[in-house]
């Protein structure tokens, strides 16, 4: 059970606005409230405990947890359990191969995107020499995640919280079109039987060119953008990854 929080804020009173609804939330639920300065937390001045909810950006919760002795799991855009829904190859590399592939002339675009939380580039399709760009300031070793080029008509993004999905809300693309309800609730339901799934967590979908539904990404449920989600399902949700990973404090 959340006692408190600890929200974080920009500098002057700013707020994002996730952290401005949860405030918000926890304050209808008279849930006492602290902001804070990444810098305070950098300096150890805060009292972190499990039953006191840390929200903000992301780096700024994994040193929390981290500070409790927790270390959170790295990033699984595309849980096992889900490959059934991808509709596209998906396989692990690296810079320096992702480099050689592109400088011997890849045939075909495809997909690449860091695996690391703390994201050293962004995701985006690449083909040419002309590509290498957006890898130049990352080490050969640095891992990343490929995939097959596709075309995304609509994406949208589900959270769910405790195997039940709270809300849905599309984010890119043609907002006219919608994924099929009956796939994304089965994606859902596999992952949660198979004991993987998070707590708290985001899963986007989208509709491919085909026409068929199919999985972008899974997102961590301590770091989510709320794309006009619902106060109270946003902080249920956040509350209840953060709870879980907070729950494995050292006593």
């Amino acid at each position: 059970m959340i006692t408190a929080a600890l929200l974080q804020e920009r500098g002057n009173g700013r707020l994002d606005p996730e952290i401005a609804a949860v405030a918000a939330e926890l304050g209808r639920r008279g849930v006492p409230v602290r902001f804070f300065l990444d810098k305070h937390l950098q300096r150890d001045q805060l009292e972190l405990r499990p039953d006191v909810l840390v929200a903000g950006h992301i780096p700024v919760v994994i040193r929390a947890l981290r500070r409790l002795g927790v270390e959170p799991p790295p990033p699984d855009d595309y849980p096992r359990p889900l490959h059934p829904w991808l509709r596209r190859r998906v396989w692990t590399s690296t810079v320096g191969a992702v480099v050689r592939r592109l400088q011997e002339g890849s045939a075909e675009p495809f997909f690449i995107k860091p695996t690391a939380t703390l994201k050293r580039f962004p995701g985006r399709v690449v083909q040419t020499w002309n590509d290498l760009q957006l890898l130049a300031n990352a080490a050969d070793s640095t891992k990343v995640l490929c995939s097959d080029a596709v075309e995304w008509r609509t994406e949208h993004r589900v959270f769910v919280t405790r195997g039940q999905i709270v809300g849905m809300r599309q984010y890119l693309g043609d907002p006219s079109l919608s994924v099929d309800d009956a796939v994304v609730r089965a994606a859902v339901a596999a992952f949660q039987a198979s004991g993987a799934a998070p707590a708290g967590y985001a899963i986007d979908f989208g509709v491919l060119a085909s026409g068929e539904t199919a999985l972008v990404e899974v997102n961590e449920g301590y770091g989510l953008g709320a794309y006009g989600l619902a106060d109270a399902a946003y902080t249920d949700l956040i509350i209840a990854r953060w709870s879980e990973l907070a729950g494995q404090a050292r006593t």
